[in-house]
Protein backbone atom coordinates (compact mmCIF):
# COMPACT_ATOMS: atom_id res chain seq x y z
CA UNK A 1 0.00 0.00 0.00
CA UNK A 2 0.98 3.67 -0.85
CA UNK A 3 2.17 5.53 2.36
CA UNK A 4 2.94 8.45 0.40
CA UNK A 5 1.00 11.55 2.09
CA UNK A 6 -1.27 14.01 0.18
CA UNK A 7 -3.54 16.91 1.28
CA UNK A 8 -6.71 15.29 1.63
CA UNK A 9 -10.08 17.62 1.94
CA UNK A 10 -11.66 16.96 5.21
CA UNK A 11 -13.46 20.04 5.92
CA UNK A 12 -14.90 21.37 3.32
CA UNK A 13 -15.53 25.71 3.61
CA UNK A 14 -19.13 25.21 5.08
CA UNK A 15 -18.03 23.70 8.14
CA UNK A 16 -15.40 25.93 8.66
CA UNK A 17 -17.47 28.85 8.68
CA UNK A 18 -19.91 27.57 10.69
CA UNK A 19 -17.32 26.66 13.56
CA UNK A 20 -15.26 29.74 13.67
CA UNK A 21 -18.46 31.34 13.58
CA UNK A 22 -20.33 29.54 16.16
CA UNK A 23 -16.88 29.80 18.31
CA UNK A 24 -17.22 33.41 17.70
CA UNK A 25 -20.57 33.92 18.50
CA UNK A 26 -20.24 31.94 21.51
CA UNK A 27 -17.90 33.82 23.38
CA UNK A 28 -19.30 36.94 22.70
CA UNK A 29 -22.83 35.97 23.56
CA UNK A 30 -20.61 34.77 27.36
CA UNK A 31 -18.96 38.29 27.24
CA UNK A 32 -22.31 40.46 26.44
CA UNK A 33 -24.06 38.30 28.96
CA UNK A 34 -21.37 39.66 31.95
CA UNK A 35 -21.25 42.83 30.60
CA UNK A 36 -25.45 42.96 31.25
CA UNK A 37 -26.93 46.32 30.62
CA UNK A 38 -27.88 47.51 26.94
CA UNK A 39 -25.21 44.59 25.83
CA UNK A 40 -27.87 42.21 26.64
CA UNK A 41 -29.56 43.56 22.98
CA UNK A 42 -26.14 41.67 21.69
CA UNK A 43 -26.49 38.50 23.75
CA UNK A 44 -30.07 38.49 22.57
CA UNK A 45 -28.77 39.07 18.86
CA UNK A 46 -25.96 36.29 19.64
CA UNK A 47 -28.27 34.06 20.78
CA UNK A 48 -30.47 33.72 17.40
CA UNK A 49 -26.96 33.34 14.99
CA UNK A 50 -26.31 30.53 17.46
CA UNK A 51 -29.79 29.17 16.87
CA UNK A 52 -29.44 29.49 12.86
CA UNK A 53 -25.87 27.76 12.80
CA UNK A 54 -26.72 24.95 15.41
CA UNK A 55 -29.83 24.25 12.81
CA UNK A 56 -27.37 24.79 9.71
CA UNK A 57 -24.75 22.16 11.49
CA UNK A 58 -27.95 19.71 11.76
CA UNK A 59 -28.91 19.75 8.48
CA UNK A 60 -24.69 19.75 7.33
CA UNK A 61 -24.55 16.17 9.70
CA UNK A 62 -27.08 14.98 6.81
CA UNK A 63 -25.99 16.24 3.67
CA UNK A 64 -22.28 17.83 4.02
CA UNK A 65 -18.99 16.96 3.35
CA UNK A 66 -18.00 13.11 4.21
CA UNK A 67 -16.09 14.21 7.52
CA UNK A 68 -18.29 16.54 8.29
CA UNK A 69 -21.42 13.81 8.45
CA UNK A 70 -22.67 12.73 11.65
CA UNK A 71 -22.17 9.29 9.87
CA UNK A 72 -18.53 9.73 9.77
CA UNK A 73 -18.20 10.15 13.70
CA UNK A 74 -20.94 8.28 15.62
CA UNK A 75 -18.90 5.53 16.55
CA UNK A 76 -19.80 1.73 18.22
CA UNK A 77 -18.74 1.61 22.10
CA UNK A 78 -16.12 -1.28 20.78
CA UNK A 79 -14.42 0.91 18.73
CA UNK A 80 -13.90 3.20 21.25
CA UNK A 81 -12.81 0.99 23.49
CA UNK A 82 -10.29 0.30 21.05
CA UNK A 83 -9.65 4.27 20.27
CA UNK A 84 -8.85 4.44 24.09
CA UNK A 85 -6.46 1.23 24.50
CA UNK A 86 -4.43 2.71 21.43
CA UNK A 87 -5.77 -0.19 19.14
CA UNK A 88 -6.53 0.89 15.33
CA UNK A 89 -8.20 -1.32 12.34
CA UNK A 90 -7.39 -0.78 8.44
CA UNK A 91 -9.80 1.40 6.93
CA UNK A 92 -11.42 2.88 10.41
CA UNK A 93 -9.45 6.58 10.05
CA UNK A 94 -10.64 7.31 13.53
CA UNK A 95 -7.87 10.09 13.28
CA UNK A 96 -9.13 11.88 10.30
CA UNK A 97 -11.99 13.73 11.36
CA UNK A 98 -13.19 13.64 15.20
CA UNK A 99 -11.93 10.95 16.71
CA UNK A 100 -14.45 8.87 19.33
CA UNK A 101 -13.25 11.12 21.75
CA UNK A 102 -13.45 14.08 20.05
CA UNK A 103 -17.16 12.89 18.55
CA UNK A 104 -18.50 12.74 22.39
CA UNK A 105 -17.07 16.87 22.73
CA UNK A 106 -18.82 17.45 19.79
CA UNK A 107 -22.03 16.06 20.46
CA UNK A 108 -22.25 17.59 24.15
CA UNK A 109 -21.37 21.05 23.27
CA UNK A 110 -24.06 20.67 20.29
CA UNK A 111 -26.73 19.52 23.21
CA UNK A 112 -25.69 22.36 25.63
CA UNK A 113 -25.91 24.77 22.90
CA UNK A 114 -29.22 24.18 22.16
CA UNK A 115 -30.46 23.51 25.51
CA UNK A 116 -28.77 27.22 26.04
CA UNK A 117 -30.48 28.80 23.13
CA UNK A 118 -33.73 26.70 23.77
CA UNK A 119 -33.75 28.06 27.48
CA UNK A 120 -33.26 31.61 26.73
CA UNK A 121 -36.27 31.94 24.20
CA UNK A 122 -38.15 31.49 27.70
CA UNK A 123 -35.88 33.65 30.09
CA UNK A 124 -36.82 36.36 31.66
CA UNK A 125 -33.86 38.39 33.84
CA UNK A 126 -37.07 40.23 35.48
CA UNK A 127 -35.69 43.79 35.24
CA UNK A 128 -35.67 44.93 31.29
CA UNK A 129 -35.35 41.57 29.37
CA UNK A 130 -37.53 38.29 28.23
CA UNK A 131 -36.96 35.90 25.58
CA UNK A 132 -39.53 36.29 22.86
CA UNK A 133 -41.31 32.45 23.68
CA UNK A 134 -41.78 33.87 27.00
CA UNK A 135 -45.80 34.21 26.68
CA UNK A 136 -46.39 30.31 26.42
CA UNK A 137 -45.18 29.17 29.70
CA UNK A 138 -45.76 30.09 33.53
CA UNK A 139 -43.88 32.44 35.43
CA UNK A 140 -42.56 29.01 37.36
CA UNK A 141 -41.50 27.35 34.42
CA UNK A 142 -39.60 30.61 33.30
CA UNK A 143 -38.03 31.20 36.36
CA UNK A 144 -36.67 27.96 36.07
CA UNK A 145 -35.17 28.04 32.93
CA UNK A 146 -33.90 31.38 33.46
CA UNK A 147 -31.77 29.52 36.16
CA UNK A 148 -30.42 27.23 34.05
CA UNK A 149 -29.55 29.62 30.91
CA UNK A 150 -27.76 32.08 33.75
CA UNK A 151 -26.01 29.51 35.98
CA UNK A 152 -26.34 25.55 35.60
CA UNK A 153 -26.13 25.78 31.43
CA UNK A 154 -23.45 28.95 31.22
CA UNK A 155 -21.07 27.61 33.38
CA UNK A 156 -21.29 23.72 32.00
CA UNK A 157 -20.59 25.79 28.06
CA UNK A 158 -17.43 27.26 30.07
CA UNK A 159 -16.30 23.96 30.98
CA UNK A 160 -16.92 22.16 28.18
CA UNK A 161 -15.26 25.24 25.82
CA UNK A 162 -12.34 25.09 28.33
CA UNK A 163 -11.81 21.50 28.08
CA UNK A 164 -11.78 21.62 24.27
CA UNK A 165 -9.24 24.20 24.19
CA UNK A 166 -7.13 21.78 26.37
CA UNK A 167 -7.35 18.62 24.36
CA UNK A 168 -6.71 20.42 21.10
CA UNK A 169 -3.51 21.74 22.80
CA UNK A 170 -2.62 18.42 24.17
CA UNK A 171 -2.94 17.03 20.82
CA UNK A 172 -0.53 20.10 19.42
CA UNK A 173 1.94 19.65 22.30
CA UNK A 174 1.77 15.75 23.38
CA UNK A 175 0.77 14.02 20.13
CA UNK A 176 2.07 16.16 17.59
CA UNK A 177 -1.13 16.60 15.60
CA UNK A 178 -2.23 19.62 14.59
CA UNK A 179 -6.22 19.88 14.74
CA UNK A 180 -6.13 23.69 13.95
CA UNK A 181 -4.88 24.24 10.72
CA UNK A 182 -7.20 21.88 8.76
CA UNK A 183 -10.05 23.86 10.17
CA UNK A 184 -8.51 26.71 8.94
CA UNK A 185 -7.19 25.25 5.60
CA UNK A 186 -9.70 22.18 5.01
CA UNK A 187 -6.89 19.79 3.76
CA UNK A 188 -4.87 17.41 6.41
CA UNK A 189 -1.64 15.40 4.88
CA UNK A 190 -3.21 11.66 4.47
CA UNK A 191 -2.46 8.59 2.59
CA UNK A 192 -4.20 8.22 -0.88
CA UNK A 193 -7.16 5.52 0.62
CA UNK A 194 -8.61 8.88 3.22
CA UNK A 195 -11.83 9.53 1.55
CA UNK A 196 -12.03 13.12 0.93
CA UNK A 197 -14.86 15.27 1.86
CA UNK A 198 -16.78 17.20 -1.66
CA UNK A 199 -16.11 20.92 -1.39
CA UNK A 200 -16.67 22.58 -4.23
CA UNK A 201 -19.34 25.18 -5.61
CA UNK A 202 -22.34 23.38 -5.72
CA UNK A 203 -21.42 22.00 -1.83
CA UNK A 204 -21.25 25.46 -0.95
CA UNK A 205 -24.34 26.79 -3.08
CA UNK A 206 -26.19 24.14 -0.98
CA UNK A 207 -24.80 25.42 2.09
CA UNK A 208 -26.06 29.13 1.80
CA UNK A 209 -29.18 27.88 1.05
CA UNK A 210 -29.60 25.77 3.84
CA UNK A 211 -28.22 28.91 6.09
CA UNK A 212 -31.09 31.42 4.44
CA UNK A 213 -33.64 28.54 5.48
CA UNK A 214 -32.21 28.42 8.71
CA UNK A 215 -32.30 32.10 9.26
CA UNK A 216 -35.79 32.20 8.12
CA UNK A 217 -36.99 29.40 10.49
CA UNK A 218 -35.32 31.34 13.46
CA UNK A 219 -36.91 34.36 12.34
CA UNK A 220 -40.47 32.61 12.51
CA UNK A 221 -39.83 31.32 15.90
CA UNK A 222 -38.82 34.32 17.03
CA UNK A 223 -41.60 36.02 15.52
CA UNK A 224 -44.35 34.04 17.36
CA UNK A 225 -43.70 36.23 20.47
CA UNK A 226 -45.10 39.33 18.87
Amino acid sequence: MNDELTPVRVWDLPTRVFHWLLASCVIASIVSAQIGGNALVWHFRLGYVVFTLLAFRILWGLVGGHWSRFTSFVYAPATVARYVRGERRAGEHVDVGHNPLGAFSVFGLLALLAAQVGTGLFADDEIANAGPLIKFVSGATSLALTKWHKLFGQWLIIGLIVLHVAAIMFYVVRKKHDLLRPMIGGDKPLTADVPASLDNGRTRALALVLVALCAGLVTWIVSLGD
